[in-house]
Formats: structure tokens, C-alpha cells, sequence
């Protein structure tokens, strides 16, 4: 539960803007992401295109890239939404590996192991990666060892985005003297996505847009299609008021008297998300502030905005 500090009241106009879940369906879908259960063997680009296609959309786009032989959660972005998808690359990340050892080990070595690959590591990206292969500090959020038999290891991990688990398995080989590498892989989390009940196939979002476009029932459609706004719930977030969302859409920084709301987790430095009183992503940006400075101030720029998502015009222009 996300606790949210009361800076000032605010009224929202009716007239203007729309709760997210009561978009109508065709906003719905253009503003819409996907909790995709990703398939073994196509690239996250082909499904791209497949959600591209049974939806018949202009454009789509995933929010982290995984291997072919990967599965698990692969949100999707459909047109407009492509742009708030990219909040998700750089959220956190969980995985269920399956780690095959290439001799046998103790289950406490394996454990002490685990410890020891926990907080800041240090990894170079594989030779096939889309990166730069440079060392570089990534952050272990957690390990749990799930399961073991003979070489086989089972774990969850919780890590920075950016985290090669490939490379992670051979270098925990590397440091048990057995080697080892990673035979299965399925991502579980990514930002605010989990393999829960939003989580759907291929399958599920043919046969409910087929439901919708054959009987006019919106109902599965709906469930299999989120809000844009779940692609930024992992951020931070500040409430605005409705005369600063224009000002904000057309590309003005958000000054100290605009904000109502603001999550009590806010550092400086931290991408933050902004929304309207009716719960619509508006825009993120970089908090130049803490929460605490942020609720004592009264004039000034409080977030450098840095991507807009909502249309200029959507609420009235109330600046000069």
C-alpha cells in the first residue's frame, strides 16, 4: 500500500479527463498494456507483432527484453502506451531459474554461494548481449534457494534490471571451482507486473478480443488489458491538480502550488510518476526534492518532467 502525504485540497471537474477503468473500449485498448505470459521460442519482438496483429493495432512495444527460450511476464505496450513502457525497463526484476551444476556440490556450499551473490555484484554482459560488454555494478535484491536435486539448483532471484542471469549462473560455477550454467529461466516480476490473475497467453487475448469484436462483451477484453497507468505503479507517485495537468502536457516543469498528493518514499534524484485526481498518468519526471522538503515547500520547480504521456488538451488550459 502506497502511503500518500496530503499536501493541499483539490476538486477535479467532471467535465474533463476520465477514470482509467471507465475509458471506452477503443481508448481503452490504445491507451492498454498486457501482463503476457511469454511463450518458449519466439523473440519478445515476434510477440510484439502477434499482439500487434490479433488486436490490430498501429504499434506495440515490450517493456524488457526476453531470450526465446525465456517465459513469463513480457508487458506489452499498445500504441500510445508504447511510450509509458519504457518506464518498465528500468524496473526491478524476478526471476525462477533452474541452475545445473556441472558436478556435484554440498547443498550448504550451494547456500553459502547464494549469501555470498546477494547485494552489489560485479558482471559483464555476455558476448550475445544488446549492450556494451563493460564491467558494471548490479544490485541482488534477494536469493532464495528453492529446491535441489543432484545438480540441479532451483532458486528465486530479485534483482536491478540490466542483470544477466545467464551470466550470474556461470559465475557462481565459476566461484563453486564446478562450473555451471543456467538450463531454464521464467521471469515472474517485472515493476508492478506478477504472475497473477491479470497474467495471459496468446490465446486468452485472441479469444477475448474475438468476444468482443463477434457478441459486443467488452468483459474478458477488459481483464486482459490494463490501464497504461499499471506501467508506471512501480514509480513513486504525485497527485496534481487540474490546472496543472495542461501546463504540465505542454511541457512546463511541476512547481510546488500544482501538487496535492505525493508519495512519502520520494528521494531527490528519483523518477517519479504524476497523476490526475481521476487516477490518469500524466507525465513522469525527476523529483528535485525529497517528499519531506517537497511538503514544506511552497513556491518553486519540484519535478523536472522528463516524458509526457497525456494529450495537451485533454484538461483546460488554466495557464498564461
Amino acid at each position: 500500500m502506497v502511503e500518500l502525504l496530503n499536501k493541499a485540497e483539490g476538486e477535479t471537474d467532471p467535465d474533463f479527463g476520465c477514470p482509467p477503468k471507465d475509458r471506452p473500449m477503443k481508448e481503452h485498448l490504445f491507451k492498454g498494456v498486457i501482463n503476457l505470459d511469454k511463450p518458449s521460442g519466439p523473440t519478445s519482438h515476434e510477440v510484439d507483432s502477434w499482439v500487434k496483429r490479433i488486436l490490430k493495432a498501429n504499434k506495440t512495444g515490450h517493456g524488457g527484453t526476453l531470450d526465446p527460450r525465456v517465459t513469463g511476464v513480457l508487458p506489452v505496450g499498445i500504441d500510445q502506451a508504447t511510450r509509458v513502457i519504457h518506464l518498465l525497463l528500468e524496473a526491478p526484476k524476478e526471476y525462477v531459474c533452474l541452475m545445473r551444476l556441472h558436478e556435484e556440490v554440498e547443498d550448504c556450499r550451494i547456500a553459502e554461494i547464494l549469501r555470498e551473490f546477494q547485494g552489489k555484484i560485479f558482471q559483464t554482459p555476455p558476448v550475445k548481449s544488446a549492450v556494451k560488454r563493460e564491467l558494471r555494478v548490479r544490485n541482488i535484491y534477494y536469493v532464495h534457494l528453492m529446491e535441489m536435486d543432484g545438480q540441479d539448483v532451483l532458486f528465486r532471484i530479485g534483482c536491478q534490471a540490466g542483470t544477466y542471469i545467464r551470466k550470474y549462473c556461470h559465475d557462481i560455477g565459476e566461484a563453486l571451482g564446478s562450473g555451471a550454467h543456467m538450463a531454464e529461466l521464467r521471469r515472474t516480476i517485472v515493476g508492478s507486473f506478477r504472475e497473477d490473475k491479470t497474467l495471459r497467453t496468446l490465446q486468452d487475448l485472441t479469444d477475448a478480443y474475438q468476444e468482443w469484436v463477434d457478441e459486443g462483451d467488452e468483459t474478458s477484453l477488459r481483464a486482459a488489458v490494463l490501464p497504461m497507468e499499471e506501467a508506471a505503479r512501480h514509480l513513486p507517485q504525485i497527485v496534481i491538480r487540474d490546472s496543472a495537468v495542461d501546463a504540465v502536457c505542454h511541457g512546463a516543469d511541476l512547481a510546488a502550488g500544482g501538487i496535492l498528493q505525493l508519495c512519502s518514499s520520494i528521494q531527490m534524484g528519483s523518477t517519479v510518476a504524476l497523476y490526475t485526481l481521476k487516477g490518469e498518468l500524466v507525465a513522469a519526471g525527476s523529483s528535485l526534492l525529497n517528499s519531506d522538503e517537497i511538503c514544506k515547500s511552497d513556491q518553486g520547480i519540484m519535478v523536472d518532467i522528463k516524458k509526457v504521456f497525456m494529450e495537451p488538451g485533454t484538461y483546460p488550459k488554466m495557464w498564461k
